[in-house]
Formats: C-alpha cells, sequence, structure tokens
C-alpha cells in the first residue's frame, strides 16, 4: 500500500528521553500541529499519564474524525510484537515490562503498533524520504541503479539506529537489530560509543573541557561553538568533533557489514555543520593492517547534500 495515497488517520508519537511530540497522520502527511509534552521519563506513573494524556489531545485535534491506528516510536529492548517495553537505558522507570501497547489499545480502542524509534526512522526514510528521492534522481539522470537498504542514525538523548534492508525493517530474530549504542566508545574504549554519541555526551564533554559549571543545553552549546553565544568555544567545538569522531566509527563498522547509504537524523542533527564534516573525513580515512593501509570504508563515501560532492 502507498501511504501517500491512505486516508486512514493514525495517531503518532516521536518518544524521546527529553520530550514526547504527538501527532496525526493522513496520506502520509502531518494534519495537525504537533504536541510537545515533557517524557517524565523518571516517573513511570507520570510518563504514562502523559502519553495517554497526548493522545486525548490528538484524538481531540482530529474530532470529528476517528484513528484507524495508534503507531509510534519507542527506544528498546521491547518486545515490540507485544507492545511490552523492557529496561530502557534513557527512561529508568521503565523496569520488568511495560505493556504499554495493549494498555493504548485498551483505552483507545483502536490497533496500537510500536517499534523502535530507529527503526521507523529508517523505514519512513526508505518509503517516503531519502530512498525515493535518491532513487528518482539515478533516473532522471539516466543512472542504471536503485538503492533497496538503508542505515538511518538518530542522535538525541541516545544514539539509535535503523536497518532497512530491501525495503522492509530488519527487526533480528530478537527485535534486537541496530543496537549501534553499544558500540565500543572509539576514543574511549572502556565507555561505550553513546557516552559519546548523545546530549549528555556533549554536555559532559564540554563541562569537562571548559570547567563551565552551568547546566547547558545542547544548542547552547551549538551557539558558543558556532560563537554566537559567550561561552568557551573550543571546548563547544571540541565537543561535536567527538560526538562526530566516535559517531563515525561505529558507522564505518554498520556500513562494513551493511553496505547500504546512511540518513542522519534526530536534534542534535541540527548541528550537522558542526558534525558531518568530522564524520566524512573518517569514513573516508584509512585502517592500517601490519603496516599497510587499507580503506576504512569500501565504498566511496560523500554527502549527498554537498553538490561538490554530487
Amino acid at each position: 500500500m502507498n501511504i501517500l495515497e491512505d486516508n486512514r488517520i493514525v495517531m503518532t508519537l516521536d518518544a524521546g528521553g527529553t520530550n514526547f511530540v504527538f501527532s496525526a497522520l493522513q496520506n502520509g502527511l502531518e494534519i495537525i500541529e504537533p504536541i510537545v509534552m515533557p517524557s517524565n521519563s523518571a516517573d513511570l506513573e507520570k510518563c504514562l499519564k502523559t502519553i495517554i494524556s497526548g493522545f486525548n489531545e490528538v484524538k481531540c485535534a482530529i474530532f470529528p474524525n476517528n484513528p484507524a491506528a495508534i503507531s509510534f516510536a519507542f527506544p528498546g529492548p521491547a518486545d515490540y510484537k507485544k507492545g511490552i517495553i523492557g529496561d530502557l537505558p534513557n527512561f529508568p522507570s521503565f523496569r520488568g515490562g511495560v505493556a504499554l501497547g495493549p494498555m493504548l489499545e485498551k483505552l483507545f480502542n483502536v490497533p496500537t503498533l510500536i517499534n523502535n524509534d530507529g527503526d521507523l526512522f529508517a523505514y519512513g526514510e526508505a518509503v517516503a524520504g531519502f530512498l525515493p528521492r535518491i532513487n528518482s534522481y539515478f533516473r532522471e539522470n539516466k543512472i542504471n541503479r536503485e538503492f533497496q537498504n538503508l542505515i538511518g542514525i538518530t542522535l538525541g538523548t541516545g544514539f539509535g539506529a535503523g536497518l532497512v534492508i530491501n525495503k522492509q525493517i530488519c527487526l533480528g530474530d530478537n527485535s534486537a537489530a541496530g543496537e549501534i549504542w553499544l558500540t565500543r566508545n572509539y576514543l574511549h574504549p572502556k565507555l561505550i560509543a553513546e557516552e559519546s554519541v548523545s546530549i549528555r555526551g556533549i554536555q559532559r564533554i564540554y563541562t569537562r573541557l571548559s570547567g563551565d559549571e552551568k547546566d547547558r543545553t545542547p544548542i547552547e552549546i551549538y551557539e558558543i561553538a558556532k560563537a554566537n553565544r559567550k561561552g568557551n568555544k573550543d571546548a563547544a567545538l571540541m565537543a561535536f568533533e567527538e560526538l562526530a569522531i566516535v559517531m563515525a566509527e561505529s558507522l564505518a563498522n554498520a556500513i562494513t557489514l551493511f553496505d547500504a547509504p546512511v540518513v542522519i537524523g534526530g536534534g542534535v542533527s541540527g548541528a550537522a555543520d558542526l558534525i558531518l564534516p568530522y564524520v566524512i573525513k573518517h569514513l573516508q580515512s584509512t585502517i592500517e593492517d601490519q603496516g599497510k593501509e587499507l580503506p576504512r570504508c569500501l565504498a566511496k563515501i560523500i554527502n549527498i547534500d554537498n553538490q561538490e560532492d554530487v
């Protein structure tokens, strides 16, 4: 089914560790203004009440129409088919299995489909974003190629990923595919990658290098890096550089195994101008083997948003 021709209304949620963003989609388009609420991720009762309240607001916004389903992204680990959320690193109140899907189905009386945020981001880019755009470019320029696979990366509260194979989400046999956050940290081998590639990573690195004890947001650190706010510019730049290099090494491993284009999203991707140059440089670099240099990635790495590369 072509989602751009589907008249059914689906209520949605983008569940980040900091904020929840509720909306509704029809024909592949957002039909209401997004509703943003704090996630209250440290308090299970408040968090669940927020989710219920958010969907109630969406239901009111689409009235007199009725939703056909609820479908949204939520972090793992989880048994997504059953709608049961497991012990989440960035949602400390979710422990022991929370039956989120069944609860919402009972309250709203519609099918409730939950999947990994990275998976759904990647799938959206595969069916209605990057893949259609690049394949259309190939056809228009009479290039005999068509991409079928995709790696989607989300940068925000955590470091997420989704994999699409032949335009279908790859969940893995244990619903645990794409858990890139757990890869080894290239610059700090005793840490996982997410400790550098996340909001808390940017904040921690900036605080350590600058000595600034203020509770800076990533946006503030970005503004400091761009010299639009007072602060330690060098420390701010280095925070984004570390994020980029650690992310790039994790991506290099994923690209080497999966051989697919990469799309980067999430709130922190708004700092792409400070991140992507280091990512591209690292992916275009070499790796040593017994004194010999080999390309870090076999495929040629380009930034498709850079017209000079294209």
